[in-house]
C-alpha cells in the first residue's frame, strides 16, 4: 500500500493528477473494441469507414497524449485535435473523441498565460474545420456546428471557473496566512514587552535596593538579581525559539528532553509517519508542546506530564495531559495569551484546539492540526 502511494505521489509530482492515466487507457481500449466502433462522436457528417491504421493512429492521438494534459494541457490538446481531425474526416468515429472536451477544459483550467488569443486561435480552427467539412461532402448541419462548439465552449468554461475558483481559494490562503503572521508577530511583541518590561524592572529596584543594604544583605539582592537575569535570558530564548520558523514535530522530542532536565517528568509517545509536505502543521504541532510544556513547569511543576503526537491521514494530532498539583507559590502567573495565540492560528487552519483543567484537577491541552496548508 505504501509502495502504491509513493507511486502516486511521484506520478502527481511529474505528470498532475492520476485519474489522466485510467481514462486514457479506458478511451484507447474501448476505441479499439469491434462491437463499439463507429459508435462514438460524430461531427461533419462524414461517413462511417472501417477502422485501418489510420484509425489507429487517430485513436492514440486522442488518448494517450491525456496521460500528460495537466503538465503539457496545450501540447495535449494540440494532439488531441489533431486526432480527433483524423477521427472525423476519416469517418471513423471512435470513442476515442471524448478527449477533446477533456483536454479543452484542462486548457481552461491550467493555461496561465494568453488565454484570449488560445479562445480565438481555437475558434478560427474550428471555424476551419467546418467550411473543410462542408467542402468534402459533410452532411452535418448548421445547427449540429453551433451546438458542437457551445458544447466545447461550456467545457472551456468550466475549466476556467475551476481555474477562478481556485485562484481564489488560494488569495484567501495567502491572505489568511499574512493576517496569522501578523497575529502572531503582535502576540510575540506582546510577550516580549511583558518579559523584558518585569524582569528588568526587577533587576532594576534591585540593584538600587543593593545600594543601601549591608554586606550581608548585598549577596542575597545580587543573587536575586542574577536570577532574575536567568530568568528573563529563559523567557527570551523561548520567545526567539517561537520566532525560528525551522522547528518541526521532529524537534519535539528534543523539546520534550530539555523539560525533563528543567525538573519535569515527562512522558513522550509519537505514533504513525510524518505527513509530507506538512505545511504549518509541523511547526504548530512544536508550538503546542511548546506552550503546554512551559505551562506544565510554571504551574505544575513537578507533576507527570504525558504527550502524544499522532501523525494520521493528513493531519497531526497533539494531546498534552498534566496530573494534578499542588499550589505552586514561586511559579509565575502567565497572561494567556499563548494558548489564545494558539486557538487563533489552529482555527486559521481550519483544525481544532481545546485547553482546560480535567475533573480530577490536571491540566489537558489537545490539538488537532490539518497538514498541507501554506506556511
Amino acid at each position: 500500500m505504501d509502495y502504491l502511494r509513493r507511486v502516486s505521489e511521484q506520478w502527481r509530482r511529474l505528470f498532475g493528477p492520476v485519474w489522466y492515466l485510467p481514462v486514457a487507457l479506458t478511451l484507447f481500449a474501448g476505441s479499439l473494441v469491434p462491437a463499439l466502433q463507429s459508435h462514438g462522436t460524430q461531427f461533419g457528417g462524414m461517413p462511417n469507414r472501417p477502422y485501418d491504421l489510420l484509425a489507429v493512429v487517430g485513436v492514440a492521438l486522442q488518448s494517450v497524449p491525456l496521460v500528460v494534459c495537466a503538465r503539457w494541457p496545450v501540447a495535449c490538446f494540440a494532439l488531441v485535435s489533431l486526432g480527433f481531425a483524423i477521427d472525423q474526416f476519416g469517418g471513423y468515429h471512435s470513442l476515442a473523441g471524448t478527449a477533446l472536451p477533456i483536454a479543452l477544459l484542462t486548457v481552461g483550467l491550467r493555461l496561465e498565460r494568453r488565454r484570449r488569443v488560445a479562445a480565438i486561435a481555437f475558434s478560427a480552427v474550428f471555424l476551419a474545420s467546418a467550411i473543410a467539412f462542408a467542402s468534402l461532402g459533410g452532411t452535418e448541419p448548421f445547427t449540429g456546428y453551433v451546438t458542437f462548439y457551445l458544447a466545447l465552449v461550456l467545457a472551456w468554461g468550466i475549466g476556467t471557473w475551476l481555474r477562478s475558483s481556485r485562484v481564489a481559494e488560494e488569495e484567501r490562503r495567502l491572505r489568511v496566512a499574512e493576517e496569522t503572521r501578523t497575529a502572531e508577530r503582535a502576540r510575540i511583541a506582546a510577550e516580549l514587552h511583558d518579559v523584558v518590561t518585569h524582569h528588568v524592572t526587577a533587576m532594576v529596584v534591585q540593584t538600587e535596593a543593593a545600594r543601601y543594604l549591608t554586606d550581608a544583605r548585598l549577596d542575597q539582592s545580587l543573587a536575586a538579581v542574577a536570577d532574575t537575569g536567568r530568568r528573563a535570558i529563559t523567557d527570551l530564548r523561548h520567545l526567539l525559539d517561537v520566532i525560528d520558523p525551522g522547528h518541526g514535530a521532529e524537534a519535539i522530542p528534543t523539546l520534550v528532553e530539555r523539560t525533563r532536565r528543567a525538573g519535569q517528568p515527562v512522558e513522550f509517545s509519537e505514533k504513525g509517519e510524518p505527513v509530507e509536505p506538512a505545511g504549518d502543521a509541523g511547526p504548530v504541532a512544536y508550538r503546542v508542546v511548546q506552550e503546554a510544556l512551559t505551562n506544565a513547569l510554571k504551574h505544575a511543576r513537578g507533576s507527570r506530564t504525558s504527550v502524544l503526537v499522532q501523525h494520521g491521514d493528513g493531519e497531526i494530532t497533539v494531546a498534552v495531559d498534566t496530573e494534578e498539583s499542588g499550589p505552586a507559590a514561586d511559579s509565575p502567573e502567565g497572561s494567556g495569551r499563548g494558548l489564545a495565540g494558539l486557538r487563533e492560528r489552529i482555527d486559521v487552519l481550519d483544525g481544532e484546539f481545546s485547553a482546560g483543567r480535567r475533573r480530577d484537577g490536571g491540566f489537558s491541552v489537545r490539538a488537532r492540526i490539518p497538514a498541507g496548508n501554506p506556511s
